[in-house]
């Protein structure tokens, strides 16, 4: 857990923050490290993030040079980045990641230490996993703007990879046994609370991948979790973004998708289509979203051109209106205002 310094703006508490999905770095995205300067990756959605207080991602991979790929359960896939996958997380401004999903352990308990060690050299804090279960459950706290963020990280997915007591490994929750999942969610805020967190902030790495909607067990626990004091939920895991949603003064983001990688696109999907969203706070309190559509090539993202733009969106708008949720069309993309009514 990495505690950032304070900002020279502290007494106003407010801040702009960007939330986007999974951030691949490894395989050949790896290999592009060598190729090319980290602030390429971005390409021209960089001066976006380089221009608010913070960005926020789920980290799908593992940062090492560790070699030995995970064996104990079977895996298909082993995503591991080279180490200056640091520096492209720094160019993106990124200034915390969610490690709890199905990659963080791909090459094993020595890459999940070893991305742990390089996050916190480079100030870079995490949530979602750690050397034992307490420190995987705890909530990351960082001073963004004046404000006191607290980012607590849980996965479903994987559930070899879960930490114990003694063994390092993710924040898994099993949503079968929903009391106790919520009962992880009310810990981390009282922890939270504890810690004088003004913002709450769960990113949970959830459910089956390739699906538009939200299956209604996950919906249901990103409710309670709201119910326990969660301000915004981030989900990722699907591949693809799925709607936005209220609740009360809160803001659920039932998937951000994907935002970097390698990854094959699907044709109807469209797993090459994203958004960064753009929360602004004031006061403490969610004031507004904003969802600037990108679009994602191999090992890089863009902004959406024009005609992009518009199918992006209105997917999104129509996914938005079947949970309750009218946005907005806006000049950077669509909207939602989030003030109090």
């Amino acid at each position: 857990m990495v505690h950032q310094p304070a900002s020279s703006s502290r007494g106003n508490k407010s801040a702009r923050i960007v939330f986007v999905g999974d951030v691949m770095l490894g395989r050949l995205v790896s290999q592009e490290l060598h190729r090319r300067p980290a602030e390429g990756f971005w390409g021209d959605v960089r001066p976006l993030l380089q221009d608010v207080d913070a960005v926020i991602a789920n980290l799908e991979c593992a940062i090492t040079t560790s070699k030995e790929p995970w064996s104990r359960t079977p895996k298909v896939f082993h995503f591991g980045a080279d180490p200056r996958a640091i520096d492209v997380l720094r160019a993106g401004n990124v200034r915390a990641v969610s490690l709890a999903n199905n990659h963080v352990l791909d090459f094993e308990t020595a890459g999940l230490l070893q991305t742990i060690d390089l996050l916190e050299k480079a100030g870079i804090a995490h949530a979602g996993a750690g050397h034992t279960e307490t420190e995987a459950l705890a909530p990351a706290i960082l001073d963004i703007g004046g404000l006191k963020l607290a980012l607590l990280a849980v996965t479903d997915n994987e559930p070899a990879f879960a930490a114990r007591a003694d063994q390092p490994g993710t924040a898994y929750v099993d949503l079968d046994y929903r009391r106790e999942a919520i009962s992880t969610i009310e810990t981390g805020v009282i922890a939270s609370r504890e810690a004088g967190a003004d913002l709450l902030v769960l990113s949970c790495h959830l459910g089956p991948n390739m699906v538009l909607r939200p299956p209604t067990p996950i919906r249901e626990f990103r409710h309670a979790a709201v119910a326990k004091g969660i301000d915004l939920v981030q989900g990722h895991s699907a591949h693809v973004t799925q709607g936005v949603e209220r609740d009360g003064r809160s803001l659920i983001l039932h998937d951000t998708g994907d935002f970097l990688d390698d990854y094959a696109v699907d044709p109807v999907l469209h797993n090459d289509w994203s958004f960064v969203f753009l929360v602004e706070v004031e006061a403490a309190s969610l004031r507004r979203l904003t969802l600037i559509p990108v679009r994602l090539g191999f090992a890089e993202v863009r902004l959406a051109l024009p005609h992009e733009s518009r199918e992006i969106c209105a997917r999104m708008t129509k996914l938005s209106a079947e949970l309750g949720t009218g946005l907005v069309p806006s000049p950077d993309g669509l909207s939602l205002d989030l003030s109090p009514s």
